[in-house]
This record gives C-alpha cells, sequence and structure tokens, in this order.
C-alpha cells in the first residue's frame, strides 16, 4: 500500500515562513511527478505548485511564485514546499499529492496541476496563519 506522509506545518504568525515536506512509502518518491494542493472549508481543492521528477522542472501559481518555493531532495526521497511571508489568506490544509502514472516519465509541467492528474494523496497538513 503506498502511502504519502506529510510532516511540518501549523500555527505561524504573519510575515513568518513554514516548510511541508512529503515523502512515500513502497515506491521512491525522487521517480514520480509531485503536486502541492491547498484546501480550505466549503472551497474547492486548489493547486499551489509540482515539480517534475528529475527536479528540473517546478511551477508555481502566479500569486503565489514569489512566497513559495517547490524542491526536492532525492537522496533523502522527500519533495518540499518552502512558504514565506505568509498571509492570514494562506491558511489553509496543504496537500502533497504524487503522480504514479509512469516512473521518472517526464511530462509538461502544465500538464499535472488538477486533481485528477495524481493517484496518491498525503493526509494534509493545517498551516494557520494569524495576524
Amino acid at each position: 500500500q503506498v502511502y504519502v506522509l506529510q510532516s511540518g506545518g501549523g500555527p505561524v504568525q504573519a510575515g513568518g515562513s513554514q516548510t511541508l515536506s512529503c515523502t512515500t512509502t513502497v515506491l521512491n518518491i525522487s521517480d514520480y511527478n509531485v503536486g502541492w494542493f491547498r484546501q480550505s472549508p466549503g472551497r474547492e481543492r486548489e493547486f499551489v505548485g509540482n515539480i517534475g521528477w528529475a527536479g528540473d522542472t517546478t511551477y508555481v501559481v502566479d500569486s503565489m511564485k514569489a512566497r513559495f518555493t517547490v524542491s526536492r531532495d532525492s537522496t533523502e526521497r522527500t519533495v518540499t514546499l518552502h512558504m514565506s511571508n505568509l498571509k492570514p489568506e494562506d491558511t489553509s490544509t496543504y496537500y502533497c499529492a504524487v503522480r504514479a502514472r509512469g516512473r521518472r516519465r517526464t511530462i509538461s509541467i502544465m500538464s499535472f496541476t488538477t486533481p485528477r492528474e495524481f493517484d496518491y494523496w498525503g493526509q494534509g497538513t493545517q498551516v494557520t496563519v494569524s495576524s
């Protein structure tokens, strides 16, 4: 059984930073394309950013790209979402998602930006930004 395990998150003051990490069981996350999403109560799941399996391509939505970074450490087998200058509106539950359709499959970074493109999901991590 594949599990996507998330760590990090919690409360932070506005202007602060948070780093969320993600890894997997069974399969090596370093071989797969990964995305980050967030969802607040009553709202649809929102795409934040993603990274190709090789780590050489990443994308973060325009509204967050100045503050959020997606990276991976193949040695540690983790994918990280680093968030800085956090705002109260960033308060949400953040999800890591793994696209498992082909090991080491290079595809356009823009082709996996919706929830349906992913196969395995983390449990979600709450980030609460206070003003």
